[in-house]
């Protein structure tokens, strides 16, 4: 059977021990005669699928009692009207540090409901940095202080959380959610799109303060107030059903293969220095990113040549690496090594990458 190694920012690689457990369960979960893929989601079978799922997720992440977890659709672009829906309603204002394409749409979006400040940008240099934050300029009553926390497109991280005191930190933690132990209480809401490192793609997971609930705009669909998903245990309406239980399936293996956060995070750490100190001593490839921002999970490069980028991304993909192409907002090269990525396949893209250095 063959199998690639796949460095797409998303949908990405799931663990091959939890494809290899769907597949055997596939026709008949737990006895039951039938697939989760056909179960109802008011099932008894099913209401342990669901509560399993959200109680791992707060044993491995830590979640203190007084959040609420969701398991809601509509991806991670949908928080960017619901979270200014639901939060945006005293002050109708809140600040914005732009690190991206997502951070920006998220900005874009809440200045359709209120007041959107942007206190600092990296805009100037592609993105490839996060700002330095001055206190002073931040809104001292905004009603929320949004951050995306690691950028997938530009391979930036914040490694230090701004202070906004009573401000209700927001951030979007799509691309980083497990792959590092995250203090949940220095936030009052984190959402997440699931297709990076928690399930397939359908899957939106918000972790919010419960103080934060229950204060919508009057105009906000019925589907878009966290209300009606926290009043119903998140099966308003049938919820992605098949992504929740490989995300059970997922935090499963991160608890028990793994070992937890503490451990996934020295994984992470030692892929992603093999291959930033290859990028570091390489005469061809460079990271594109400042050294004390960059992430552990997207590692966008180049060689400074479209051509041999091109090169070496059709070179890559003969060699059984697929999905290096960089977005088109910075070029290049990028690659996405979440937590189903094995150090052995690192090892090998820089083997390939030092051979192709060799011969260019």
């Amino acid at each position: 059977m063959k199998r690639v190694y796949n460095f797409s920012a998303g949908p990405s690689m799931l663990p091959e021990p939890v494809l290899r457990r769907a597949a055997d369960e596939m026709l008949n979960y737990k006895d039951s005669g039938q697939s989760v893929m056909e179960m109802s989601h008011r099932s008894k079978v099913y209401e342990g699928i669901i509560s399993s799922a959200e109680s791992l997720l707060r044993e491995i992440m830590n979640i203190p009692e007084n959040y609420k977890v969701l398991f809601l659709q509509g991806g991670a672009s949908s928080q960017f009207a619901m979270v200014p829906m639901n939060l945006m309603t005293k002050s109708n204002t809140a600040d914005f540090v732009l690190t991206g394409q997502w951070a920006t749409k998220a900005y874009q979006e809440a200045a359709r409901y209120g007041t959107a400040n942007v206190v600092a940008s990296s805009k100037d240099k592609t993105f490839n940095y996060i700002p330095d934050l001055d206190p002073s300029t931040f809104t001292k009553d905004a009603d929320y202080f949004h951050i995306c926390l690691n950028n997938t497109i530009y391979g930036t991280k914040f490694h230090h959380l701004p202070e906004t005191g009573t401000v209700p930190l927001v951030a979007d933690i799509s691309s980083i959610i497990l792959s590092e132990p995250i203090d949940v209480s220095k936030f009052g809401l984190l959402y997440a799109g699931a297709q990076k490192n928690m399930a397939p793609a359908g899957l939106t997971v918000v972790i919010i303060r419960e103080d934060l609930i229950g204060h919508a705009m009057d105009f906000t669909p019925t589907m878009f107030n966290y209300q009606t998903h926290s009043d119903n245990g998140s099966m308003f309406n049938t919820p992605p059903c098949y992504t929740i239980y490989i995300c059970m399936l997922v935090l499963d293996w991160l608890k028990n293969t793994i070992g937890g956060l503490d451990e996934m995070k020295k994984i992470n750490e030692k892929k992603a220095g093999l291959l930033y100190n290859f990028l570091d001593s390489s005469k061809l490839f460079r990271g594109t990113v400042v050294a004390k921002d960059r992430s552990l999970m997207n590692i966008p490069f180049v060689t400074g040549s479209e051509e041999l980028d091109a090169k070496f991304v059709k070179e890559s993909i003969a060699q059984d690496f697929v999905n290096l192409k960089g977005h088109r907002s910075v070029g290049g090269m990028r690659a996405s090594i979440y937590n189903a990525m094995p150090v052995e396949g690192v090892e090998k893209l820089i083997a390939f990458m030092a051979e192709f250095e060799k011969n260019n």
